[in-house]
């Protein structure tokens, strides 16, 4: 799908593709990818790598163009697993248009409250700037939902807490790979803005991308380690308290071995027969007496043994 806007008053208006300055092209079909293969005289390889979700970015300068392939975070969803993922769109920015290609419709469209733009490059450095702001929104929902998690772990001891939180931990290490990357392409983009003499606005605002981008890798690392570490002690505490379970069920099952025996002496009539002269008021009432006190007496033992090797 094919989305054509102009700059109008600062912000960003659908129009006709004649006034177009700002193409958007959403789930391509065969039709438009092949518009943009001749078109904007893009290549196979870098058309497949704006829509390839796990490409790396990076930043392209040619003689009249620029092309960049850009780490964005996916729209959180909400479901058990919290995974956050992230994903990758192509930008193809010329002296008239900029060419946004991504394999869905939430990238221009999110730019509604966004600063007066009087250029396509306005547009790119907008894009970029949201997505920055969209990694620091998801690295704060994040840190609730651990929060959360950390709650009902320490009031159910469920393992399956204990995988979500794998999950936000392995969804933060993609996150720090794709602002790390992110961050290469906004320092050879201000490399290039004072090659290119940019306005002191727009020198500006990369170098406040380049700050909050490093700000945000920081925090992803910061949260990252913080994971691991509470991974390990809860999971650590995981096994404890299963060795713990395992330990008493051992207790029991070694202190029932020889009252079953008993137990099985006791319903067979040669028990009868040895305590003839023993009324069975007496004789068995004895033996249970006898079983209770013999597993008495090996609760006592087993534990002193437990206390003297701890």
């Amino acid at each position: 799908m094919i989305k054509h806007h102009r700059l109008e008053a600062g912000t960003l208006r659908e129009c006709t593709e004649q006034d177009a300055s700002v193409l958007w092209f959403s789930h391509p079909d065969p039709a438009e990818k092949a518009m943009l293969l001749e078109r904007f005289h893009l290549d196979d390889h870098a058309l497949a790598s704006a829509l390839d979700p796990d490409e790396v970015s990076r930043i392209e300068f040619h003689p009249n163009a620029l092309f960049m392939i850009w780490k964005r975070p996916e729209n959180y969803s909400g479901q058990d697993s919290f995974c956050f993922d992230v994903s990758s769109f192509g930008l193809l920015l010329t002296q008239e248009q900029m060419v946004l290609i991504c394999a869905d419709d939430k990238q221009i469209s999110d730019l509604a409250h966004s600063r007066p733009m009087s250029e396509p490059l306005d547009v790119v450095l907008e894009v970029l700037f949201h997505n920055i702001h969209h990694y620091l929104g998801h690295l704060k929902v994040i840190k609730m939902i651990a929060r959360e998690l950390q709650q009902q772990f320490n009031a159910s001891m469920d393992s399956r807490h204990l995988v979500q939180m794998f999950n936000l931990s392995e969804s933060l290490v993609y996150y720090i790979n794709a602002i790390d990357s992110n961050g290469s392409v906004l320092t050879r983009l201000r490399n290039h803005a004072h090659k290119h003499q940019f306005s002191s606005d727009r020198l500006s605002l990369i170098e406040d991308m380049i700050i909050e981008n490093e700000q945000c890798h920081k925090q992803a690392k910061i949260y990252s380690t913080v994971f691991a570490s509470l991974m390990d002690a809860r999971g650590n505490l995981v096994n404890n308290n299963t060795n713990n379970l395992l330990r008493k069920l051992t207790l029991i099952n070694v202190v029932f071995l020889p009252l079953n025996l008993l137990a099985g002496i006791g319903g067979m009539s040669e028990y009868s027969m040895m305590t003839t002269p023993i009324p069975w008021w007496i004789s068995y009432p004895a033996l249970l007496l006898g079983m209770a006190g013999l597993g008495v007496a090996m609760v006592v033992v087993l534990k002193r043994m437990a206390n003297s090797k701890a």
